[in-house]
């Protein structure tokens, strides 16, 4: 992990809620898909964690929500605007561990690293399965990348308004796959769980430093307590033990 600039070079407002941001300088760090970065936004104290849509060695792309004013201020700064940035950041996917047959799912947010996923696994000469999981049609993002990488998402919208009606889960049932990764809201991700075997999960969690300091994103797995922002926010399935909401660690 390191502090450095980055510069805004395009500005996209995809939907009324979403937004993506190209930022241009030296990405060569970037490890796995699944990492994130931590920008210092303009005017506000608390640095903002977003994962990682797209990446190569001189860029990144970002998506994500409008759902504060932070958020509301990266998603119309300008070209040319500097941002510092603490990147890369977390532990993501090993690409390594995934077999021929893995099932990529995202949820709503959780749709930007399965995209760089889909993308390390294509250029090892895996073809993924991809379920995109929404609640409605307004809800959706641009999904157009899988599809230049000759992956073709299913898309499911919870009121049926797009794609397909009901979960992601109604989809798997009738899937054949061998192990899973996943990456939306927790809700989701156990039930994913629940229709898995084998995978990688990566958490959203509130974070206060992103880099393990504060301990503000503890959680409890059968290897001890992890931070999601350090050690996740990719665990295996075969470490995780989901708490109930408040639960203490």
């Amino acid at each position: 992990m390191k502090e450095q600039t980055l510069m805004v070079s395009e500005v996209q407002q995809l939907t009324r809620t979403t937004a993506a941001l190209r930022l241009t300088g030296d990405c060569s760090e970037i490890q796995a898909p699944g990492q994130f970065i931590n920008i210092k936004v303009p005017g506000t104290f608390l640095r903002r964690p977003i994962s990682i849509w797209q990446y190569d060695r001189n860029s990144l792309r970002i998506l994500f929500k409008i759902v504060g004013e932070g958020t509301d201020i990266l998603a119309h700064l300008t070209g040319g605007t500097e941002l510092d940035v603490l990147m890369p950041l977390g532990n993501g996917f090993d690409v390594s561990r995934c077999p021929d047959k893995t099932l990529l799912v995202g949820g709503g947010i959780g749709m930007p690293p399965m995209y760089a996923l889909a993308e390390a696994l294509t250029a090892r000469g895996i073809k993924p399965f991809v379920i995109l999981g929404f609640n409605t049609r307004n809800d959706i993002l641009p999904y157009d990348d899988f599809r230049a990488l000759g992956v073709e998402p299913i898309i499911a919208t919870a009121d049926g308004s797009f794609g397909e009606k009901g979960l992601v889960t109604d989809i798997m049932d009738r899937l054949s796959y061998d192990y899973v990764c996943c990456c939306g809201p927790k809700a989701m991700l156990r039930a994913v769980y629940d229709h898995s075997k084998a995978g990688q999960f990566s958490f959203e969690e509130r974070m206060g430093c992103g880099f393990g300091a504060c301990m503000g994103c503890s959680i409890r797995t059968k290897n001890g307590i992890k931070r999601i922002c350090k050690d996740g926010p990719v665990l295996d399935y075969n470490e995780i033990i989901w708490q109930q909401e408040g639960e203490n660690l």
